[in-house]
């Protein structure tokens, strides 16, 4: 499901026990608890007042990336074997913080976050800042490119499902049986699917996705009976022999062999594939299947929340 860190990740702790630990938003990065150094600074006759005083005093910020670093390798026991890329800190849209890119590498996986820094380099925040006055959809929305992407019910519904899923996913498959047994009940959403396939652990995935750009060049239809027919046959499909189990997949679907072959042949059809990938990618995609229901995120087969936001959108 995942092609990044997965639990080392910023994004896979974060929101969990990591750095937003136990539901506080603040993390100090000192080498001493906060509570330790109030009483550190009573007991050499300090006021409160006076230590709050000295704790607000803005620290240089060409020190803060080193402070960053330092703190998340012992947090998350990063080791040489991982490169951690600290930014360099520029003002926040709120005054009092500094916004601060990391990223963080290793064999196998990347991930990406921003922090925010208080301007003493003491305390860090992790999380997405919102503005209140603005559409919290609109700029997924604005990212999002439908022409020519697989689709299957009305042109003008109300509700659209973009599902950027991998073929060879288990996971995908799960959300395909969910959608397959939801749909019907709201015809008034319209499905698209964008692929995404995760080759660095899906050795067949890209294949599958650009057998079915050929598909669906062919055939709207047959491209679906096609995407629901892989998923069916997930088990069967190796990396041996994929090639040949997808092409008649996608002949028993309806597909031309000779076109589909030579479309499939065509390095063009890769880069389509590749650029939706782009497309997912700038949108923060990193697992699939990994829908938006009208700008809405949703990561998983999760189905309650599917159909609330559906029904949601749907008055």
């Amino acid at each position: 499901m995942r092609s990044r860190l997965s639990l080392l990740s910023l994004s896979g702790l974060a929101v969990g026990t990591a750095i937003l630990a136990a539901g506080t938003f603040v993390r100090p990065m000192s080498g001493q608890p906060r509570a330790a150094q109030n009483g550190a600074a009573k007991a050499s006759g300090q006021s409160d007042s006076k230590s709050s005083a000295n704790a607000a005093t803005p620290q240089d910020s060409a020190a803060i990336p080193k402070r960053i670093e330092d703190y998340l390798r012992k947090y998350y026991a990063w080791g040489p074997n991982y490169q951690l890329k600290v930014g360099t800190p520029k003002q926040s849209p709120i005054g009092d913080l500094y916004e601060v890119p990391v990223d963080v590498s290793t064999e196998g996986g990347s991930d990406s976050a921003v922090v925010y820094v208080s301007k003493d380099g003491h305390y860090m925040v992790r999380g997405d800042m919102q503005d209140l006055g603005a559409d919290p959809l609109a700029e997924n929305l604005s990212k999002l490119n439908l022409q020519g992407a697989a689709s299957k019910g009305p042109a003008d519904a109300k509700v659209v499902l973009v599902e950027f899923g991998d073929l060879e996913c288990p996971v995908c498959r799960q959300l395909d049986y969910i959608l397959r047994a939801v749909l019907p009940k709201y015809p008034q959403v319209r499905l698209v699917f964008k692929d995404f396939p995760l080759e660095s652990i899906h050795p067949w995935a890209m294949t599958a996705s650009t057998t079915g750009r050929c598909v669906l060049q062919q055939s709207s239809d047959a491209f679906w009976k096609y995407h629901d027919a892989v998923y069916d046959n997930q088990d069967v499909i190796s990396p041996e022999n994929a090639y040949d189990k997808l092409t008649e997949l996608a002949v028993q679907a309806g597909a031309n062999a000779d076109k589909l072959k030579a479309c499939v042949a065509d390095p063009k059809t890769q880069e389509e594939v590749r650029q939706t990938m782009a497309e997912g990618k700038a949108l923060g995609v990193d697992a699939t299947p990994t829908t938006f229901v009208d700008g809405r995120r949703l990561v998983g087969p999760d189905q309650a929340l599917l159909e609330q936001y559906i029904q949601y959108d749907s008055h």
